[in-house]
C-alpha cells in the first residue's frame, strides 16, 4: 500500500535509505538491553556510568544533528552521510576495544558524532516528488521502529555468544554495510528539495522555541527518550533479580514488543476516526504511567514485569509514532525542517539525560527509584498536554513557483491566501517554491494556475 504511486526510483530510495537508517539505529539500540548485564567486568563499572555509556551518543547527536544537516546542504548529502557512518564505525571500534567503562563512553560519544539523520532525510526529500515524499518518510519511520524491536531480539542473543565487544564489532560492520548501500544503491541527487521542508534554518530556530505548541511536543520527545533510556538502565537488572537469566531476556522483550504493537493499533484507529489525537495521546501517557508504577512496585514478580513491559511499549510506540506528525501539523508553513531540527535535538538530548538520571537514580535509590523518577516526568508531560490544542486535519503542499522578484512573490502569496481551502501560504523567492497548508476544500489546479506551474 505504501508503494502505491511511488516510481521505481522512489521505491529504491525509500528502502535503501530506510536500510541505512535502520542499520545505524540497530547499532545504537542493541546495547540498551544488555550493557548493564554484560559490562560488569569493565574497569570503573557502576550504575551511574552504565547510564552515561548507554546515553552518551545522545549528547553528541544533539549537538551535531543540525550542523551536519547544514553541512550536507553545502558539501552534498552522500559525502556527509558516508563521513558520518565512518565516524560511527570508528566509535564502535573504540568501544569494542575498551577495557574500561570510560572507553566505552568515549566510543559511544564518538558514535553520536556521526549524526546523519538530518542528511538522510534531506537526501530522501531530494530524490522524491513532493506528492510522494510523505510515503517515503513513512517507510523510513517504520524501519526505525522495526530496528528498535529487532535490536531487543538481536542484542541479547548476539551478546551471549560474542559478548559486549563482539556486539560493538557487529555495530561497526553494520555501519560499513550502510556505507556500501549509500555508495552503490542510493541514487545521486540532481537537485535539492526546498530547505523549508527538510533542513533546519538557524535563523528560524528561535521562532520554533517560542511556539507553545511545538515546545510541548519537543518537551514530550525529550521526556519520552529520557524515560526509555533510564528504564533500560534498571530493567535488565530487575529481570535478572526476578529470576530471568540474561541469555533469555530476548524471549520476553520481543513478544512484549509485538504485543504492544497490536495494542497500539486501536489507539491509532480511534484517534484518527474520531479526530481525537489529544485524548489518545493522554491515554498513552496514562498507560506508560501504569506500567512504570507496576515496575516500581512489583520488581521481583516476573509475570507482572512482563505485563508492565507490554504496557510500556504500547504507550511508547503510540507516542513515538504520533509526535512527528503532530510537529508537522503544528509547525508554521515552510518551517518543517527547522521544527524537526529542534525536535530531533530534543530527542537525542533526552537519551543522554535519561542515561545520566537513570544511572544516578539506580546507584543511589535502586531500580524503584528509577521507575518513580520516570513516573514523575510522565506526570509532568501529562500536565503539559492539558494546554495542547486539538490538531486541525490539514494537508501540506510544496509547489514550484514561477517567480523572478520579491514583488511578484508577495503578490503570489496574497493570491494563494485568497484561494478557497488555503489556511496558510508562503512563497520563497530564493527557492522558487510555495508552501501551502490547506483543508478539504482546496483545489490544487487553482493553486497551480496562480503559481504558473505545469506540474
Amino acid at each position: 500500500m505504501i508503494g502505491t504511486g511511488l516510481s521505481k526510483t522512489e521505491k529504491r530510495v525509500a528502502f535503501s535509505l530506510a536500510s541505512v537508517f535502520g542499520l545505524r539505529m540497530m547499532g545504537l539500540f542493541m546495547i540498551m538491553p544488555v550493557f548493564a548485564l554484560y559490562g560488569q567486568d569493565l574497569v570503573g563499572f557502576s550504575p551511574l556510568w552504565v547510564g552515561i555509556a548507554i546515553g552518551a551518543y545522545g549528547l553528541t547527536q544533539a549537538m551535531l544533528q543540525i550542523p551536519m544537516g547544514i553541512l550536507s546542504d553545502k558539501f552534498g548529502r552522500k559525502p556527509i552521510i558516508l563521513i558520518g557512518l565512518f565516524i560511527f564505525a570508528l566509535g564502535s571500534l573504540l568501544a569494542a576495544n575498551a577495557d574500561s567503562i570510560y572507553g566505552v563512553v568515549a566510543g559511544r560519544a564518538l558514535q553520536g558524532v556521526g549524526a546523519i539523520a538530518a542528511a538522510v532525510l534531506a537526501l530522501a526529500a531530494d530524490l522524491t516528488r513532493d506528492e510522494q515524499r510523505t510515503k517515503v518518510m513513512a517507510v523510513i519511520g517504520m524501519c526505525i521502529g522495526f530496528s528498535f524491536a529487532l535490536s531487543l531480539l538481536v542484542g541479547p542473543i548476539v551478546a551471549q555468544f560474542i559478548g559486549l565487544s563482539g556486539l560493538f564489532y557487529m555495530t561497526a560492520i553494520l555501519a560499513v554495510i550502510g556505507m556500501l548501500i549509500v555508495q552503490w544503491l542510493v541514487p545521486n541527487p540532481i537537485f535539492h528539495a526546498p530547505k523549508g521542508d527538510t533542513l533546519a534554518v538557524p535563523a528560524k530556530l528561535k521562532r520554533m522555541l517560542k511556539d507553545p505548541q511545538l515546545i510541548r511536543l519537543d518537551a514530550g520527545i525529550f521526556i519520552l527518550h529520557l524515560v526509555l533510556t533510564a528504564v533500560f538502565v534498571a530493567l535488565p537488572l530487575d529481570l535478572v533479580d526476578a529470576g530471568l537469566v540474561k541469555e533469555k531476556h530476548w524471549m520476553l522483550y520481543f513478544p512484549a514488543f509485538i504485543g504492544a504493537f497490536v495494542l497500539m493499533v486501536p489507539l491509532i484507529i480511534i484517534g484518527v476516526k474520531r479526530n481525537n489525537t489529544k485524548t489518545m495521546f493522554q491515554v498513552a501517557l496514562l498507560i506508560m504511567l501504569l506500567s512504570l508504577g507496576i515496575m516500581a512496585t512489583f520488581s521481583h514478580d516476573l509475570t507482572l514485569l512482563m505485563v508492565a513491559i507490554v504496557l510500556f511499549f504500547t504507550g511508547f510506540n503510540y507516542l513515538e509514532a504520533s509526535l512527528p506528525s503532530l510537529i508537522a501539523k503544528f509547525c508554521p508553513v515552510g518551517d518543517k525542517g527547522s521544527a524537526m531540527g529542534v525536535y530531533s535535538t530534543s530527542q537525542f538530548l533526552g537519551a543522554f539525560c535519561g542515561g545520566l538520571i537513570g544511572g544516578g537514580a539506580y546507584q543511589y535509590l535502586g531500580a524503584s527509584g528509577v521507575f518513580i523518577a520516570a513516573s514523575v516526568l510522565i506526570i509532568v508531560w501529562l500536565l503539559l498536554t492539558l494546554g495542547m490544542k486539538k490538531p486541525v486535519m490539514l494537508k501540506s503542499y510544496t509547489l514550484e513557483a514561477n517567480i523572478d522578484d520579491k514583488p511578484s512573490a508577495k503578490l503570489m502569496a496574497a493570491q494563494l491566501s485568497k484561494l478557497n481551502g488555503v489556511v496558510e501560504a508562503m512563497v520563497v523567492l530564493e527557492e522558487k517554491v510555495a508552501y501551502l497548508k490547506v483543508d478539504a476544500h482546496f483545489d490544487l489546479r487553482q493553486a497551480r494556475a496562480v503559481l504558473g506551474s505545469t506540474e
